[in-house]
């Protein structure tokens, strides 16, 4: 059966973090806390690498319209 975008998002609420890859090459990852339709996404725990430093930015909301794709983070 095949599943909706949202359902899987769904499945991830709350759960382990997942890895957000943003327009410029930036990726954040956290733990997906909400979305809405338009692919905003609140993010708690978020941390995002730059140059093998990782900076914690706590929680975030980021704009939908930024959004590249929404992964599974590998641990």
């Amino acid at each position: 059966m095949t599943k909706r975008p949202l359902e899987i998002l769904d499945k991830a609420l709350n759960q382990k973090p997942v890895i957000v890859s943003l327009k410029g090459g930036r990726e954040i990852r956290g733990v997906l806390q909400g979305y809405d339709v338009h692919m905003n996404l609140v993010l708690e725990n978020a941390e995002e690498e730059i140059n093998g430093v990782t900076t914690k930015a706590g929680t975030l909301i980021v704009r939908g319209d930024n959004v590249i794709y929404i992964s599974p983070s590998v641990e």
